[in-house]
């Protein structure tokens, strides 16, 4: 990996890291559904002007159902259960239990498309329950029903990340990583309509807000995708795998550094436990005679979609 690759890494984990920092900004003006719904409609229009400009055909009829499962699974669910957990939730707290998604990964692989639970992923995942033990357990918060109730929330929305990156592998495979993106956006926001409708945003949003909600949907989403597909092409999607164990790195500094969050001992452990599991059931940590990862067809990544992708 060059420094210019190098770089790109270290601003899309800050980018993705970021989108926990707007979701604490903007949730409790627009509520989680309103802001998730604007946030995807942004992403999908400026992806599908993106595609426009390039001029470059993205076919829709053959695979809409599937870009529509993923857009539901994989951006409006999640999406919607992350904001609502910020309401409750530091920003650093929520992406740390975010990092459990490869985790959630591993065990709906084995349930649904029989992949093999190895020796090294059993123990991964323990790793990452401990992890989560630890952060939830030792956090500063006071624990009551509604906290525990959106460490739910923030957990399931780890397990929908990753019962979609199954999904994608099992179902969408050889589909273009930008109609992916582009179209399962649209998807999720048309599937939010009619919820948008029932919940729509109470209070009038002040400019912080707007902007907040306008660099969701445009920098950490329709950007984040196109620059995520750079360092795919560039690195390998193994290397840019390693963007999980970055974004809780800057989702905890900006909840520092901007909201003025607590940075504690048993966060930090936590969140290293988590790291290791996930390094263990992803492969990332792999001994002498581990089948590089590069060779999977299926990229994934916690807090943003799977993306499919053709063998050379």
């Amino acid at each position: 990996m060059n420094a210019r690759d190098g770089a790109a890494l270290l601003i899309l984990s800050a980018i993705w890291g970021a989108a926990f920092l707007f979701y604490k900004i903007a949730a409790p003006v627009l509520g989680p559904i309103a802001l998730v719904e604007l946030r995807v409609s942004i992403a999908g229009v400026a992806l599908l002007l993106y595609t426009l400009a390039i001029r470059k055909r993205q076919p829709l009829k053959e695979r809409w159902r599937q870009y529509l499962l993923v857009g539901i699974l994989n951006s409006a669910i999640p999406f919607t259960l992350i904001a609502a957990a910020e309401l409750n939730l530091t920003a650093g707290l929520a992406s740390i239990l975010n990092a459990t998604s490869p985790l959630f990964g591993a065990v709906v692989a084995a349930l649904w498309i029989k992949e093999a639970l190895t020796l090294k992923k059993v123990i991964g995942l323990l790793l990452g329950l401990a992890g989560v033990a630890v952060v939830v357990g030792l956090s500063p918060l006071p624990f009551s029903g509604v906290v525990a109730l959106s460490i739910g929330a923030s957990l399931t929305a780890a397990a929908f990340y990753g019962l979609a990156s199954v999904y994608t592998k099992a179902h969408v495979q050889g589909a273009s990583p930008l109609a992916l993106a582009t179209y399962s956006q649209v998807g999720a926001a048309l599937f939010l309509v009619p919820f948008t409708a029932v919940a729509p945003p109470q209070h009038i949003p002040s400019l912080a807000v707007a902007l907040a909600v306008v660099t969701l949907g445009v920098l950490c989403t329709a950007v984040a995708y196109l620059l995520y597909f750079r360092l795919i092409a560039n690195i390998g999607p193994t290397r840019a795998l390693t963007v999980t164990f970055l974004v809780p790195v800057f989702g905890v500094l900006w909840g520092v550094i901007f909201l003025h969050e607590p940075l504690t001992w048993s966060a930090l452990l936590g969140f290293g436990v988590i790291l290791l599991g996930t390094g263990l059931v992803t492969g990332l940590l792999r001994g002498r005679n581990a089948q590089p990862a590069e060779q999977s067809g299926t990229v994934e990544q916690p807090g943003e979609p799977a993306v499919s992708r053709k063998k050379a």
